[in-house]
Parts: C-alpha cells; sequence; structure tokens
C-alpha cells in the first residue's frame, strides 16, 4: 500500500515513516518545513528519512489546496496518517493566524481531498488539550470536551468535529488519535524534556509552571508510532445503515507523572541537579493528564508499555549524539 503521511519532517512523523517503511510500505511524506522551531533539526530527519527505501518527500504545505488534491490524484493513497499541524499551546496566544491556517484550513483540505480520492484509511491526530478544564480522571474519549483552555486545543476539537461531519456526510473511514505528551528522540526543542535537557547541560536554569504542581502522561514516541501502525489496517466498522464512521482513540501511557518526579528522573540519567526556576501557573495550561487507553487496547490489542525511565534515557542518549556533549 502507499501511505501519505504528512508532517513527515516533524518528530512524530519522523518515527512514523521509519516504521512504515521499515514494514515494507511505500510512504509519500509532505511538510512545510515552516520556522517554527530550529530548520535543521528537520531538514536533519529528513536526511535520515531519504536513505529508506519506499520514501518519496515532496516539500508542500496543506493549506495549498490545489497542490494536495494533485498530489492525491498522482498517488491514490490506500491510507493516510495526518500529522501536520501548528503545535503548542503557549505559541498560540500569541500567533492564532498561525493555528487557524494550518489546524484548520489546512485540516479541511485535506478531508476535501480524502472526499474525492477515498483511501481506506484516515488516521489524524488531536490531543489531549481537548480535555481543557475536566477533572474526572482519567480522561476518556466518552466524556465531554467543551472547554478548551488553549486555541490550540480548540482547533485540535474543531478538527474532530469536522471529521464526525465529513464521516456522516462523506461515508468516509476515519480515527483521531488524542495523543498525550509525546516525548523521545528528535523530539522537539518547544517540549519539556528536550528544554530541561538543554538547560541542564548548559548550567542554566529551568522553568517550572505552577510551582512545580503538574502532572502529565508521558508518552514514548515508540507507543505513538506502535499505535498507529496497528490502527492503520482496522478503520472502525460502520454501524447499521451507516457508510462511514468517525471514532476517536486516547494513547497514552496511562500513568500520569508528576513534574517534580519527571525532571528528578532527568536529573538521575544526566547526573546533574537541575537549577529550578518556579513560576507561576501560564496561560493556556492544565493541572493534570490522564489517559484511559482502554477502547485502543479492545480495538488494537495495544496499549503503551515504556516505562518513563527508559524513554528519558533513550532521548538523552539522543541528544549526546546529535548535539556531540
Amino acid at each position: 500500500m502507499t501511505v501519505l503521511v504528512t508532517g513527515a519532517a516533524g518528530f512524530i512523523g519522523m518515527h512514523t515513516v521509519q516504521r512504515l517503511c521499515r514494514e515494507g510500505h511505500e510512504v509519500v511524506g509532505i511538510d512545510n518545513l515552516n520556522d517554527y522551531y530550529d530548520v535543521t533539526l528537520k531538514q536533519a530527519r529528513l536526511k535520515v528519512l531519504e536513505t529508506l527505501p519506499g520514501f518519496r518527500f515532496v516539500k508542500m504545505d496543506i493549506v495549498d489546496k490545489p497542490a494536495l488534491l494533485a498530489l492525491f490524484h498522482e498517488h491514490r493513497f490506500s491510507e493516510v496518517v495526518h500529522l501536520a499541524a501548528q503545535a503548542g499551546v503557549r505559541y498560540s496566544l500569541d500567533n492564532p493566524d498561525v493555528y487557524a491556517q494550518s489546524n484548520l484550513v489546512g485540516f479541511l483540505n485535506l478531508l476535501e481531498a480524502c472526499r474525492q480520492h477515498r483511501p481506506e484509511h484516515l488516521i489524524y491526530a488531536s490531543s489531549s488539550s481537548v480535555y481543557g478544564t475536566n477533572s474526572k480522571m482519567p480522561f476518556c474519549v466518552e466524556d465531554p470536551v467543551e472547554h478548551p483552555v488553549s486555541l490550540y486545543a480548540a482547533t485540535k476539537r474543531a478538527n474532530e468535529l469536522l471529521a464526525e461531519s465529513y464521516c456522516h456526510l462523506y461515508g468516509m473511514k476515519v480515527s483521531g488519535l488524542r495523543f498525550f505528551t509525546v516525548y523521545g528522540p528528535w523530539g522537539r526543542p518547544d517540549m519539556a524534556l528536550f528544554k530541561f535537557t538543554d538547560a541542564m547541560l548548559k548550567g542554566r536554569p529551568i522553568d517550572i509552571y505552577n510551582q512545580g504542581q503538574l502532572s502529565r502522561d508521558f508518552t514514548y514516541v515508540d507507543d505513538i508510532v506502535e499505535g498507529v501502525v496497528r490502527l492503520l489496517p482496522r478503520p472502525p466498522l460502520p454501524q447499521g445503515s451507516a457508510a462511514g464512521v468517525h471514532r476517536l482513540f486516547n494513547i497514552g501511557r496511562g500513568q500520569p507523572v508528576a513534574l517534580l518526579d519527571f525532571i528528578e528522573c532527568l536529573e538521575k540519567t544526566l547526573g546533574i541537579e537541575a537549577q529550578r526556576n518556579y513560576l507561576p501557573m501560564q496561560a493556556g495550561d492544565v493541572l493534570k493528564t490522564w489517559a484511559d487507553v482502554s477502547a485502543l487496547a479492545e480495538w488494537t490489542g495495544f496499549s503503551p508499555q515504556v516505562a518513563l525511565d527508559v524513554g528519558v534515557a533513550e532521548f538523552v542518549k539522543w541528544y549526546r549524539q546529535y548535539y556531540q556533549i
């Protein structure tokens, strides 16, 4: 089969492409290589991917609808994994227009391309941020998600609603995966593990919000990719007379970790004690995330397994190698 992976030069996109190519699939990856963070990191990821048999890269922005439709017409993708998006909760506070274009217009363009060219399954990345101020734990896909606390979260919830309507109207088979705090090698520089590691190795203090009274369901990137790959050949099944169906899944470790415990794990791995700069809660943040992954486990037979200390060690190993430290 030929799979389209959007956001192929991104953190999760790179790992997804690697896995699909290793399994013998033909993969077309697209990315606009924007400068939200260091473009040389994206280019380095691409350099790795371009050595893989069966991979082709096309520089493209999903906001460019004619180009996207032409790509779909050329390749007739059997499956689509949509990972391209403007990421980051805090960046959305000051740059709302970027999120509207990439996460709303871009996603609508992708749905239109899938409507016209009918891949067997579309998987797209949603986010744990859609749960917003929910206090019921763990977060379950059946829980109401009507109170996002950031524009980023609102755009991800909008994606879910758009997908639901397209499936109802046009008989498409679509799965949304709500990712929970993904980390690992080749991660983004704006993510906590990357920022903390960079600061600690350079002797700088780390910023700790809400005085450290936060917890996250940290999920190792290989577990995310395993979930995607297992889900890909298992589109949701239509029920009754419905021709199409949209289904949501959480994908997280299912074990929330206190931020201060996370920092302690990193300190042990690096052999460095962090200089801590405690700060108030930042706008757009939530206190805690915790994934109920029972739906994913029931549907695919898989739930994330990688322990935090193992994943952190793998990231630190990559970081030292990449930056030659």
